[in-house]
């Protein structure tokens, strides 16, 4: 049986969980023995994917579970919410990064050994082909919570990729460039910044019910004036709940049709409008008379 959209979400995340707590472990104790507090902070920034991973998978489960009286348009704000909840764990996983970085370029310490340059580089395999398998089933399943869970382990191959670079500075300059790896988890610190914003900034986006970058209300538009009775469409809004869309469509029928007949035409509506578009779940309809020679409102909207 083909597993659903929640068993291959969740599935993924846990082999991201998984993953990242060996990751985890190996890195702040190589960091720690080979005196590389970039392995370290690369250590941090696994543990912060890790309660990310967590987040993901409880976002999923709740956004699958169906209406009820306190939520009758379903519970998919919740895997937006995790999307906005990974997205603040990686800024605030950026800014220890840069604290304790700081804080270890003013101390005088030792180089980093030469071990840690290679378990570095394994990390950096690992994650990469990690962010591409989970990024792919974000895709997939369009879905902002594995999206970002994807670019968590997107953001650590980057930290491992500048902590090696630092470490192979320090390990060929020598003494006086003991500090190299440190200035190197400052810049993974800046990138995982900006992947921690491009993140944050369309789930809140979402949250904030703003128009959704797909193209869905132009489609719904053109089903809608294909069922018969309707003489057009004024309006039509979307927003997006999780995977799917909540539309509100202002609908114009002949000013003579009864009540009953113009409520019957709406369940025509609607019907036909998520049969043709799947990932619509809900359509509001608000019917308008049709007055002749009033043109209605563009499809842009």
């Amino acid at each position: 049986m083909k597993p659903t959209r929640l068993q291959r979400g969740v599935r993924t995340t846990a082999i991201g969980l998984s993953v990242n707590a060996v990751l985890a472990v190996i890195k702040v104790v190589t960091g720690l023995l080979g005196h590389s507090y970039a392995l370290v902070a690369d250590g941090i920034e696994s543990l912060a994917d890790i309660a990310g991973s967590v987040i993901v998978w409880r976002g999923l489960v709740v956004a699958q579970r169906p209406a009820d009286a306190n939520h009758p348009y379903g519970h998919g704000r919740a895997e937006t919410l995790a999307a906005v909840a990974v997205a603040v764990a990686l800024l605030l996983a950026a800014g220890v990064i840069v604290v304790e970085s700081v804080r270890e370029i003013l101390l005088p310490h030792h180089a980093p050994a030469a071990f840690t340059l290679w378990v570095l580089l394994a990390v950096v395999l690992v994650k990469e082909t990690l962010f591409r398998f989970v990024g792919r089933v974000g895709d997939e399943l369009a879905s902002a919570a594995v999206i970002a869970d994807a670019w968590h382990h997107r953001s650590d191959a980057i930290t491992s990729a500048a902590a090696a670079l630092g470490i192979s500075i320090a390990l060929v300059g020598g003494p006086g460039y003991e500090a190299a790896d440190d200035w190197a988890a400052l810049f993974a610190a800046a990138m995982i910044a900006w992947n921690g914003y491009r993140l944050l900034r369309p789930a809140v986006s979402e949250l904030m019910e703003e128009e959704p970058a797909d193209d869905v209300t132009g489609p719904a538009r053109a089903v809608a004036r294909g069922v018969p009775g309707v003489r057009g469409v004024e309006k039509c809004f979307a927003r997006k709940l999780g995977y799917g869309y909540v539309l509100d469509m202002h609908v114009e029928v002949g000013g003579g049709m009864t009540v009953a007949a113009a409520h019957d035409l709406a369940h025509q509506v609607e019907d036909a409008v998520r049969a043709a578009i799947p990932r619509v779940n809900e359509v509001t309809i608000h019917i308008e008379p049709f007055v002749d020679g009033v043109v209605s409102n563009p499809p842009s909207r």
